[in-house]
């Protein structure tokens, strides 16, 4: 029947003209409205949403060994726990649980394997001076991952609910923070498509799972500015496109360039775009630029707006919130405005331009030395013994004042 011939998509389709077999070819020419065929995102599709009061949590009887916090390496090392919840298109989002880590079972043809039906998120808990396990701005990330999930069909959920699940899940691992400052323990919310099918449509079935890993600082000796390589040659995000959701597609496609970038001697790219070679992001950061104003004098921190090519980060808003309420009052202008590298490098060569940093979770900042543009060295504005300037230090220790519980503040929330 036709149905066998077109992708599944649970009750999305409804094509009762489909009594007599058509040719394919036939079939493909055919107004979509002779079908009767109504395509429903499972984004839009949830009987029930995701209910904390059902958890249900089943502890391992082999508790993992701590790993001493000096060999930490980011990402290597995970907890003994995973939270999942799982989603139909019939039934909603089913009861959320809590189990050891553990592999998952997917069948070959699950479509995230083969069309990227997939979202991440990247947040921290931290443990404060008391022992108490904080969420730094979840509401934020939990925001960010409803809009990736609508946008590539998939479920999407109360923001509230999962953080509540999030925060349970964090405390449960709480020993695996450990006390020093600047450790942290490093969450990983993903969504992904779980419908056994080689056919392009929404998927019918879901899974939300969070996993964790200890991180240490991501400098463990101290700040290290990087040098980065303009790139032009290839492009991360483009308008009408999804730079601006968090999609595991758009990582993958940045490692080459990456690895190009390092046999070279740079450690990150600073993508490029347009003719006019207009600034976005270094690496999987947001990038942060201060500048004299060539005309005034006055001190300016910019940053490239959201225009749907750049990825709304949580240090980004974290950074310009803080800029507007400690910066302003001391004269700076804070601008999201385009920005070209050409504008960058006539900055270093008048000596308008102060510093130039990189903002994310791992690193909250990272400096920058040096930015290979047309085959010259563009300064970034640290002397030969700075690692780091001074607006992004102050940055670094105003967002952990928060993180870490040692200013009370509504970004910071008690597990």
């Amino acid at each position: 029947m036709l149905r066998q011939l077109l992708p599944r998509a649970g009750r999305a389709f409804r094509a009762p003209v489909a009594r007599q077999l058509l040719p394919l070819s036939l079939a493909a020419r055919q107004p979509a409205r002779c079908y009767s065929i109504k395509p429903e995102a499972a984004s839009s599709a949830k009987p029930l949403d995701v209910d904390p009061s059902r958890l249900s949590i089943t502890k391992t009887t082999s508790p993992k060994e701590l790993v001493d916090p000096a060999k930490l390496i980011f990402g290597r090392e995970f907890t003994d726990h995973m939270l999942t919840i799982e989603w139909t298109q019939q039934d909603g989002w089913l009861a959320p649980k809590i189990t050891p880590y553990q592999n998952l079972s997917l069948d070959p043809a699950t479509c995230v394997f083969h069309y990227a039906f997939e979202c991440f998120e990247g947040m921290k808990a931290y443990k404060d001076k008391n022992g108490q396990v904080r969420l730094f701005r979840p509401d934020k990330n939990m925001e960010r991952m409803n809009k990736s999930t609508a946008r590539i069909a998939l479920p999407t959920f109360s923001p509230t609910a999962v953080i509540d699940l999030i925060a349970q899940f964090a405390k449960l691992e709480s020993r695996f923070i450990p006390e020093e400052r600047g450790y942290s323990l490093y969450l990983r919310p993903t969504v992904i498509g779980t419908q056994k099918t080689l056919g392009v449509g929404p998927p019918g079935s879901a899974l939300l799972y969070v996993i964790a890993s200890p991180v240490g600082p991501y400098y463990p000796t101290g700040f290290k500015a990087v040098s980065l390589e303009a790139t032009d040659y290839a492009v991360r995000a483009w308008p009408g496109g999804v730079g601006d959701k968090k999609l595991g597609a758009n990582y993958a496609p940045c490692i080459v360039p990456q690895m190009e970038a390092a046999s070279r001697g740079f450690q990150q790219n600073l993508w490029l775009f347009g003719e006019q070679e207009y600034v976005t992001e270094v690496g999987t950061m947001n990038m942060f630029v201060a500048m004299k104003n060539k005309e005034t004098g006055q001190k300016e921190l910019l940053t490239a707006p959201l225009d749907g090519t750049i990825l709304p980060g949580v240090t980004r808003d974290s950074i310009l919130a803080l800029a507007r309420e400690k910066l302003a009052p001391e004269g700076w202008m804070i601008s999201e405005r385009k920005y070209t590298m050409k504008e960058v490098a006539e900055a270093s060569k008048e000596g308008r331009l102060m510093e130039a940093f990189g903002a994310g979770t791992a690193a909250i900042v990272s400096p920058v030395r040096t930015i290979s543009w047309k085959g010259e060295a563009v300064d970034c504005g640290l002397s030969e013994h700075e690692e780091s300037g001074e607006i992004a230090l102050r940055m670094k220790g105003w967002i952990e004042a928060r993180q870490y519980g040692d200013e009370e503040h509504e970004w910071s929330h008690v597990c």
